[in-house]
């Protein structure tokens, strides 16, 4: 039998973790608190009946869903923001709970994560996530986006290669990673260059997590 959703257990928790360093300099109100929670109890309820992911326990959800995701908000460039391969919404979905002001496309090829998108988006009342079913390769967008976001989407090779099309003249490409090797940061290659790599502290998540920002020259 499943357990009811420890929502006002994972809002303490939530409170805690912002306070902690690698997560206090975000600007996230009451109101997105709450908003991260609702999104986390959707999840949890339609992962029963859809399986959306394979992490089950809410307390482990909330680190590898929602802290995961909003840590690589200060590495989002621009105002016009593309996840690839987003799944159930991930980062995308927290990320554009933290950030309002920016505009979210989300892509993913299976339609129960795209219905579980839009359904999510509506009930928390996003007006800035536009949720897309489509391969990448086969997505042509009307114009370039400023951050081009993926995470454990594909290699860094594979990524760069199926989104090629997608970053705007000045955009870039930010990767979510686990533990990084030497031999997949030398798959970039011209005319794309790594301009940073950073290491993330998610509170409470012990794996290794980076981030990788690279353009195209």
């Amino acid at each position: 039998m499943k357990t009811e959703f420890p929502a006002r257990a994972l809002a303490e928790r939530l409170n805690a973790a912002l306070k902690e360093p690698a997560l206090a300099e975000l600007a996230v109100s009451a109101e997105q608190q709450k908003q991260l929670i609702d999104l986390l109890g959707l999840l949890y309820k339609w992962n029963g009946a859809y399986n959306l992911t394979s992490v089950r326990d809410p307390y482990d959800m909330f680190v590898r869903h929602i802290l995961d995701s909003i840590a690589v908000s200060p590495y989002l460039h621009g105002q016009n923001i593309i996840d690839v391969g987003t799944g159930p919404g991930l980062p995308g979905l927290p990320l554009a709970i933290i950030h309002p002001d920016k505009n979210f496309v989300l892509l993913d090829s299976l339609g129960k994560r795209i219905s579980f998108i839009r359904q999510a988006a509506h009930q928390l009342g996003l007006k800035n996530v536009t949720a897309v079913q489509s391969r990448v390769e086969a997505y042509k967008p009307e114009q370039g986006f400023d951050t081009v976001l993926s995470r454990a989407f594909a290699s860094l090779a594979d990524m760069l290669s199926w989104c090629h099309h997608l970053p705007s003249a000045n955009g870039r490409f930010v990767a979510l990673k686990g533990q990084l090797t030497e031999q997949e940061l030398a798959q970039i290659q011209p005319p794309f260059q790594r301009i940073g790599t950073h290491a993330l502290a998610i509170p409470g998540l012990e794996a290794a997590r980076h981030v990788v920002e690279i353009i195209k020259e």
